[in-house]
């Protein structure tokens, strides 16, 4: 019954970790610090389910306070954290930069000082499929070189891996970080294309389409997410004494660190996107074709062949299964009816 640490715990990623975790029979510990980037009344639904497990415990706290991070890790324990918090989307980062210094670096920074003076067996965190950036070679490996992030988001999940790395380096923290890529399902963020196209079709509202719909996406499902990072607490990275560095092996290091990609690894293009979700929802879409907005990728592809290696990792859910979920979901969620 290891004690987990789950910050975010009542996000999309964090909340279904969390429970499947403590239906798995272990002992966790939300932090949140329930901010309004999106609706409230979702992220408290989602933790009035977690609550009603004897074995959860809740901090309303923001990983960018210090002193309160400091405190939590000296008083309960932890013997594996896993960092999910953070302000997240990429046009947000243009409207307010502050939100993203501090949490998704001073609080990133404050994790790991608390994993640094507590003995902690395992980090790991969330990292993201953004830190690809400019690059145009696809699938994207985790031994690519990511120097090029186009949003200030990107920029602050490769800031993370960055930091994670010389911890793990200095005061040998063993940390696994996660670069996901446009993760869904029910229970899911509103900000995400997804839930802004799902609540406009059931409200007769138009869908706003950028870069003309010639984008794609590799959507991966909640679930996949979930039990990947489940597989990968026990799987510990050791510092790899033979390690030479160099492009082909910039996942790894000679520290105990280690970085992976989680994606569907099959780009569903935005056109097929929406006419899944029009079959769905039984709407039809009225589409506002837009140009490319800042910060915004074409294409995402992951290249999952370490995790397949690590934990044979296989995605389970297909686009069209799990949007199917997230539409009955929705339904069912916002009591909408036929």
């Amino acid at each position: 019954m290891k004690r987990i640490l789950v910050t975010g715990s009542a996000g999309f990623i964090g909340f279904h970790l969390s429970k499947n975790l403590l239906d798995a029979g272990f002992v966790v510990f939300g932090v949140d610090n329930l901010n309004d980037y999106y609706d409230v009344a979702l992220k408290k639904s989602r933790l009035d389910i977690l609550e009603a497990y004897d074995t959860f415990t809740f901090f309303n706290t923001d990983v960018s306070h210090r002193e309160a991070i400091a405190d939590l890790f000296k008083r309960n324990g932890f013997e594996v954290v896993i960092h999910l918090a953070a302000q997240p989307g990429v046009r947000y980062s243009l409207i307010d930069p502050d939100a993203y210094v501090s949490s998704n670096l001073v609080g990133f920074a404050n994790i790991l000082e608390g994993c640094r003076h507590s003995s902690i067996d395992h980090l790991i965190f969330a990292s993201s499929s953004s830190v690809y950036g400019g690059n145009r070679e696809i699938p994207f490996s985790v031994n690519h070189n990511v120097d090029h992030p186009i949003s200030l988001y990107a920029a602050t999940k490769k800031s993370n891996e960055l930091m994670a790395h010389a911890y793990a380096s200095l005061f040998n923290i063993p940390c696994t970080g996660l670069r996901f890529f446009t993760v869904y399902g029910p229970w899911g963020r509103p900000d995400m294309a997804y839930f802004l196209f799902t609540r406009a079709l059931f409200e007769g509202k138009p869908i706003d389409v950028y870069n003309y719909g010639r984008m794609k996406r590799d959507f991966t499902y909640i679930d996949d997410i979930v039990g990947s990072i489940i597989k990968l607490i026990e799987k510990i990275p050791e510092a790899d004494p033979d390690w030479k560095g160099g492009g082909a092996e910039t996942g790894s290091s000679f520290a105990p660190y280690k970085i992976y990609n989680i994606g569907g690894s099959n780009p569903i293009e935005l056109k097929k996107f929406i006419e899944i979700l029009e079959e769905y929802t039984g709407r039809k879409a009225e589409k506002n074709l837009l140009p490319m907005q800042p910060g915004d990728m074409v294409e995402t592809y992951a290249d999952v062949h370490d995790l397949e290696e690590a934990i044979g990792y296989e995605p389970t859910v297909g686009i069209e299964e799990g949007l199917k979920r997230f539409v009955e979901w929705y339904r069912e969620y916002y009591g909408v009816k036929d």
